[in-house]
């Protein structure tokens, strides 16, 4: 695309019909204990919560009247469907909006409530892009994208707009989290003509890093399925369009995990006292793992929060992670005798450090597995550190901190063990959708014995599940191919140390 033609569309977006100009905040908590100058720019604060509104509405602004007669249809997890909704009711156009099943409640309820007819498809975004195209084919609708459009991207463009034109002096670096990248493309499309010098740095997780392996490819490509607790970024595939800007423009991409986003959600709350979104803190968790890389000082430096449509009840999980997320607070197993007076000789061996958590229950062995929660004060070794002084009092320690497994479902099944023959062990990602559970039943329980089963709800599009499967050797291939053919995310844990500790 002409780079041009897109800046001329940024800068003549009409996004302010609708949209607010958003603030950038200073963030001075954050900013003292990264040692740099640090602003949010406060998208979450749109009518809808999130900075989709713009591009929604830029590109429904555009049509003709014959095109707007005939109304919009779109795909959508829930962000980019509240633009829509709140676009098209300020332009009279009739709009539907199809949903993945999982998608939350309160998303549909607030889509419904801005007046536009809610579709629910599928348990993923694709299913419901698949379902918004035969929609467009069979109704003669206009398609309103996420990211993968010129208008749409233009008026993303207009947040980096107002960054320029709200920080004075030079700014270093912009931090924008990557999904589809329709915003990372708007952002870099405008700072590169106007702040050459200024770096833009794409931030995505982990589990869905479709920019990265674009980039890494030299080629778009699916990366299959995803990690849905950054719902909002949550894409198998980047843009067409926004590869095309990206791919030779944006400076780097990062990737951030779980627990760096929960302690970037945490971060933005103590200086703000708003609630991120996680996909929302990805710029905060990228440009925190930035300055620790790059041991910068008194740089200038804004993060991107892009939204706040956040269930309440994901909050406990966010409070459960962001102390890891922060190196302040380290998860262990430790083996300790099966005497009296132990457990009196663990504590001391913690050098001070005060336990967050202990979890034991007795194994009728020689030797006790305790797992355990000891608070750190955010040091990069101080972990180590403790791990050291409780091998020099001869206790056996395995650092559990980076352990999915541990943090989602161990820490909280300690307390009775059970060898089983041939059994097989599972962590799921399951639709939270009604059905879910039986599917499962039918389609692997039917034919194996279900030896451990652990589920939590964390407030999400989709519960953590743990499972245990007796599989004879022979059957193990069978079982493989029945999982593929589910198609819920699994991760095999049978050789997870966790395993052997506290489950074997």
């Amino acid at each position: 695309m002409d780079r041009d033609d897109l800046l001329e569309r940024i800068l003549r977006a009409p996004v302010y019909d609708v949209a607010d100009e958003t603030p950038l905040d200073a963030v001075p908590l954050l900013s003292e204990r990264l040692g740099n100058r640090v602003w949010v720019k406060r998208e979450d604060l749109q009518p809808v919560f999130s900075f989709k509104l713009r591009g929604a509405y830029n590109k429904i602004r555009q049509l003709s009247d014959s095109e707007r007669k005939a109304g919009v249809v779109a795909a959508s997890a829930g962000n980019h469907a509240q633009g829509v909704a709140l676009s098209a009711a300020k332009l009279g156009v009739d709009a539907r909006i199809v949903m993945p099943r999982t998608t939350p409640r309160i998303k549909v309820d607030a889509v419904e409530r801005l007046g536009a007819e809610s579709i629910l498809e599928g348990d993923s975004y694709d299913e419901a892009l698949a379902l918004a195209r035969r929609i467009r084919e069979q109704d003669g609708r206009v398609f309103v994208h996420a990211y993968d459009d010129p208008d749409v991207i233009a008026g993303q463009g207009t947040v980096a707009m107002e960054i320029l034109r709200q920080h004075r002096g030079a700014l270093d670096a912009i931090f924008v989290p990557v999904g589809g990248g329709g915003l990372a493309a708007g952002t870099v499309a405008y700072v590169k003509r106007i702040s050459p010098t200024t770096r833009v740095i794409g931030v995505e997780p982990e589990d869905a890093a479709c920019l990265s392996a674009a980039l890494a490819a030299g080629e778009r490509v699916d990366i299959g399925p995803v990690g849905l607790f950054a719902d909002g970024v949550a894409v198998r595939k980047v843009g067409e369009l926004p590869f095309e800007i990206l791919r030779d423009q944006i400076d780097e991409v990062l990737t951030v995990g779980i627990d760096e986003i929960c302690a970037g959600i945490r971060d933005i709350f103590d200086d703000t006292r708003s609630i991120a979104e996680p996909a929302g803190a990805l710029a905060i968790a990228g440009l925190k793992r930035w300055v620790a890389r790059e041991g910068v000082r008194g740089a200038a430096l804004v993060a991107i929060d892009s939204g706040a449509n956040m269930n309440f009840d994901r909050l406990r999980h966010v409070a459960e992670r962001a102390q890891i997320g922060e190196n302040r607070e380290a998860l262990l197993a430790v083996t300790i005798p099966e005497r009296p007076g132990a457990f009196q000789a663990l504590c001391p061996a913690l050098g001070g450090h005060e336990l967050t958590e202990f979890n034991y229950r007795y194994g009728g062995s020689d030797a006790a597995h305790v797992f355990i929660g000891v608070e750190l004060s955010g040091a990069e070794s101080e972990r180590e550190r403790v791990m050291e002084g409780l091998r020099r009092a001869d206790f056996e320690v395995v650092d559990m901190t980076g352990n999915e497994m541990a943090k989602l479902h161990v820490r909280f099944m300690v307390g009775g063990r059970a060898t089983r023959p041939n059994e097989r062990l599972f962590r799921f990602e399951f639709p939270e959708r009604p059905g879910a559970l039986v599917r499962f039943l039918e389609s692997v329980g039917g034919r194996w014995n279900i030896s451990l089963f652990h589920y939590r709800n964390h407030g999400a599009a989709f519960g953590r599940v743990l499972a245990g499967l007796e599989v004879p050797e022979a059957e193990s291939e069978e079982l493989d191919r029945l999982l593929e053919d589910l198609g819920y995310p699994w991760v095999e844990e049978t050789g997870n140390p966790a395993t052997g500790l506290f489950l074997g």
